[in-house]
């Protein structure tokens, strides 16, 4: 499936830099290194007095429960930033006995900074950053069979993107029921209407808007405080 993502995503006022400047900076690197909590300490420490738009430990914490309960074998995040929550949820995954870690983003300056912050926390192993458009990239896990269906998958990336690649992963055959966790962020500020329309529909208002293929049914649970929308799979009826 096609989606108009852009082809750039604009740094915040070279915070992104000056973060990666600010942890390497510090006089104890052999303590943060292979420390997963050291390293998201300093961020969010960072994030006190330069503004950055990761998901931050409240939030975090949400899906690291749920990572825990659920303990897949394979995550996907759609936008991956400077890696806060790659090192959060893969740390989790890994934890939970999982196997990979799939850290979806488009900026490569972004990746790149995610890429140094994994290696000091000691998860570069263990998390597979793929850079582009993150439909191009679901298409190659799909086809790859690295990735045969979402167990958890975390949505913070370019808004309008949400639901066509939850669609596109249904097209895939990804969205499996009673396996398949979809966690959206931002979906109340900013804000993302059309994508808890779509997971909020029935599934004959799903029918109504589909041209073909399986309609997904899901059950969904907001988080208002936290702006998450957990989503389930429950159940899968075909067109």
């Amino acid at each position: 499936m096609s989606q108009n993502q852009p082809t750039t995503r604009q740094r915040n006022d070279e915070a992104e830099l000056d973060l990666l400047d600010f942890i390497y900076a510090q006089p104890n690197r052999d303590e943060i290194q292979g420390n997963p909590q050291k390293v998201l300490d300093l961020i969010d420490e960072f994030a006190k007095s330069r503004h950055l738009i990761h998901v931050g430990p409240e939030k975090g914490k949400v899906v690291a429960d749920l990572i825990a309960e659920r303990k897949p074998q394979t995550m996907i995040e759609l936008g991956g930033y400077v890696g806060y929550s790659a090192i959060l949820f893969g740390d989790a995954v890994r934890r939970a006995g999982g196997k990979k870690y799939y850290s979806l983003e488009l900026n490569p300056e972004y990746a790149a900074i995610s890429t140094l912050l994994l290696d000091l926390a000691g998860l570069r192993d263990f998390v597979q950053i793929l850079v582009g458009r993150s439909d191009q990239s679901l298409n190659k896990l799909c086809a790859s069979g690295e990735v045969p269906q979402v167990e958890i998958m975390f949505i913070d990336h370019y808004k309008p993107a949400y639901t066509t690649d939850l669609k596109l992963c249904e097209q895939l055959g990804m969205i499996v029921p009673d396996v398949s966790v979809l966690v959206a962020d931002n979906v109340l500020y900013p804000g993302n209407p059309p994508y808890l329309e779509y997971v909020r529909s029935t599934v004959e208002q799903k029918r109504k808007a589909a041209e073909k293929g399986p309609i997904q049914m899901y059950n969904t649970e907001g988080i208002p405080a936290d702006a998450l929308e957990i989503t389930r799979c429950v159940g899968v009826e075909k067109a």
